[in-house]
């Protein structure tokens, strides 16, 4: 029989052995050093205020008392230290991180979970509560393939459920894309996270519907009238208005009011005049009452003439459109008639 236990190393009491309580106490301070193992921190050295029964793991390169014993578990005892080398399986709690660790024989580890573990949350670098069951605290998370694709599937259980990516910002929503309530696909923006705006909707038979993209068809009332040369005409009826298209302030130089558009960037416009006669006319689309991008020209007629122009132009949010008139034509103006339509692309 061997002197000592296989696994902690106590040692046996011997037939004859003399002051049997030595070897008796020693085991005893073993087993009071490592049975319910916490390892308060891991220094160099041995701390000047080290309480008894304080155990620390030494880390290279260690100095002092603890010269030599890098891979040793020091343990303060009676006023002095003693060093066990621990087991690979070995497990104490790290006070220092506040959690369980093994020992892997060769550094102190997290315990690993298991391989088909399930658990009510988890959070990683940060916590989890009850409703957000997941977190993630991270520069980035990586979802990677096992050889082939992969997929990230959300899943609700009711049409009028949400499935859904919510992007915030201060932890304030920003845009959210999914299904939001329905089983169309919808991205949306918010400013403040509480007005939302569908900015795209897809249904589950592939039509898509975009609401906040600005689009407008506008026409003065119905009336016939020649403009004088020079002057402008605007709009009163907004037959089809989205994404922000308003009227703006009464025309000074002709009737109806300018159309303000509502964002910066590329629209196809067109513009038709119904021409019941005219000795030379020009119309065009007038931005700001200053510059022209869409311009009708035609000659003297006689006859009823639907004539009409498009074109791609640059508009910049709070921009005012009308008609500027030149030459002398008398003119059917209303829905239908002489009017806009805008839409940006």
């Amino acid at each position: 029989m061997t002197d000592a236990t296989a696994n902690l190393a106590l040692p046996y009491l011997l037939a004859a052995q003399a002051q049997k309580h030595v070897t008796h106490n020693e085991a005893l301070q073993r087993l009071d050093a490592l049975v319910q193992l916490v390892i308060a921190g891991t220094p160099s050295s041995p701390p000047a205020d080290a309480a008894e029964g304080e155990c620390y793991w030494p880390t290279a390169p260690a100095a002092g008392e603890w010269t030599g014993q890098e891979g040793r578990l020091a343990f303060r005892q009676d006023g002095a230290w003693i060093f066990i080398a621990p087991r690979a399986g070995w497990r104490a709690f790290d006070l220092q991180r506040g959690r369980l660790a093994v020992f892997s024989g060769s550094a102190w580890i997290d315990l690993p979970l298991p391989p088909d573990a399930v658990v009510e949350t988890l959070g990683v670098n940060t916590a989890a509560d009850g409703y957000n069951r997941l977190a993630v605290a991270a520069d980035a998370s990586l979802f990677s393939h096992a050889g082939h694709g992969h997929q990230v599937k959300i899943n609700k259980a009711a049409t009028a459920d949400t499935a859904s990516l919510l992007f915030q910002s201060g932890w304030q929503g920003r845009a959210e894309m999914g299904l939001t309530g329905s089983d169309a696909f919808a991205v949306k923006v918010s400013p403040d996270g509480d007005t939302w705006t569908t900015a795209l909707a897809i249904s589950p038979s592939g039509v898509v519907e975009m609401t906040g993209r600005p689009a407008v068809r506008a026409s003065l009332a119905a009336a016939t009238f020649t403009p004088a040369d020079g002057s402008h005409t605007g709009f009163d009826n907004l037959h089809v208005v989205q994404g922000g298209f308003a009227l703006g302030p009464a025309l000074g130089s002709g009737p109806g009011h300018a159309l303000t558009v509502p964002a910066t960037g590329i629209y196809q416009v067109s513009v038709s005049a119904d021409l019941l006669s005219s000795s030379g006319h020009e119309i065009a689309l007038s931005v700001n009452g200053t510059t022209n991008v869409a311009t009708i020209r035609g000659p003297a007629l006689s006859a009823e003439t639907l004539q009409s122009v498009t074109a791609l132009t640059w508009f910049s949010a709070g921009d005012e459109l009308s008609l500027r008139h030149g030459g002398s034509a008398e003119l059917q103006f209303g829905y239908g008639w002489t009017e806009l339509s805008a839409v940006m692309i």
